[in-house]
């Protein structure tokens, strides 16, 4: 076996691979280290090269290599060429007694500066637009509309930088932009089967986003007239409320109506029932305001925890706080409507409390509960 097939098969088809990837001709993405972290001396050499010969020459070679890698998808390495590409055109021009200077042997070889400019601008144009194809399919689409901008300050009739800038406004849901931008590639090639494609679907999302806008109109609007029927309903019920700025996260419960744009239908707000002898609490989404407590407790009761059986409907008080810090009875048999019409008690971050009591300890807690009330001096 030849020395240095046998020094190949020392290596795994991964070491293989990684070798091979240091040698500029078959590197299939850019590596500029040697295994140990230092320079790759080969492909220093092609760089060296390639920054030789006019801006011109230097400018398309980096283009050429950003094509090679937009042709298999690898739109990070082509954009990095790409904008090497630009970068070289736009370095500032060295005179002709600089380049002298820097390399007193270089051989002098007269250019034709007419036709280098146009080169140099055909190059850039290409540069920006091949540019734009990496950004747009990295969806950096903002990025994309400049390069396509840049593109056409050079050339207004280039259509492919029409269709980029009119593909990635679209993506933006910029649809004026698109609509505009395809219409003046399509004042360049009327027959552009993709520009008139993407006519057609800048038309379909205009469509959508029009209906999405009217849908969320109406859902506003229904959600104002809601909120203003149920305002009208407090108000002639006089039910007060009050927002702390710290209000539970209560999900989707809310006080509400049972048709939302009916003020004179039912209103339901959710109730808290605490138990604060035992550190227990209920939660109950819709309380009818026609609904007595009893009826809700007779729901309620038994309770799971209540062991000494404290807590049924016959022996049990219910409390609320009142507007000024006190506290008031409420009628179990009476309609809840008939407890939040006196004015005397509020629901607070759209919430009722009702502190449920055993009779026996009632006074125990009132005591307790003034007293954690009273201001301390």
């Amino acid at each position: 076996m030849p020395p240095a097939m046998a020094d190949v098969k020392q290596h795994t088809a991964d070491d293989v691979l990684k070798m091979m990837n240091k040698v500029p001709l078959f590197m299939t993405e850019l590596d500029e280290t040697d295994e140990q972290g230092n320079e790759n001396v080969a492909l220093e050499a092609i760089k060296a090269l390639a920054y030789e010969g006019s801006k011109a020459e230097q400018a398309e070679n980096f283009r050429q290599q950003g094509n090679e890698h937009a042709r298999m998808k690898n739109w990070l390495d082509a954009k990095e060429f790409y904008t090497k590409a630009i970068g070289v055109l736009k370095a500032p021009s060295k005179s002709i007694q600089d380049r002298i200077e820097e390399m007193p042997d270089i051989d002098i070889v007269e250019i034709d500066e007419e036709a280098e400019a146009k080169k140099e601008k055909e190059t850039e144009e290409a540069s920006y637009v091949n540019r734009a194809l990496c950004n747009l399919e990295l969806k950096n689409y903002r990025s994309c509309t400049f390069d396509c901008a840049a593109a056409l300050r050079i050339n207004f009739r280039n259509v492919k930088a029409w269709y980029r800038s009119a593909s990635a406004c679209l993506a933006l849901d910029k649809i004026p932009e698109a609509s505009d931008a395809c219409t003046s590639g399509l004042n360049v090639d009327a027959n552009n089967s993709a520009l008139q494609n993407l006519v057609t679907k800048i038309q379909e999302r205009e469509k959508h986003l029009a209906q999405l806008s009217r849908q969320r109109e109406e859902r506003e609007e229904r959600e104002r007239a809601e909120e203003r029927a149920l305002k009208l309903a407090l108000k002639a019920r006089n039910i007060h409320t009050r927002a702390t700025g710290k209000a539970p996260d209560l999900e989707d419960a809310k006080v509400k109506l049972e048709r939302p744009l009916d003020a004179s239908s039912t209103i339901f707000i959710p109730t808290m029932l605490l138990y604060p002898l035992h550190l227990q609490t209920d939660f109950i989404k819709d309380l009818s305001e026609h609904v007595s407590l009893q009826e809700q407790l007779s729901y309620v009761l038994p309770l799971p925890w209540d062991e000494k059986h404290e807590y049924t409907v016959e022996s049990i008080d219910c409390y609320m706080e009142t507007t000024t810090g006190g506290l008031i009875k409420v009628g179990k048999k009476l309609p809840m409507t008939k407890t939040l019409t006196t004015g005397k008690v509020e629901v607070i971050d759209g919430m009722l409390k009702v502190y449920v009591i055993p009779r026996s300890r009632a006074q125990e807690w009132i005591d307790d509960f003034k007293k954690k009330r009273r201001p301390t001096g």
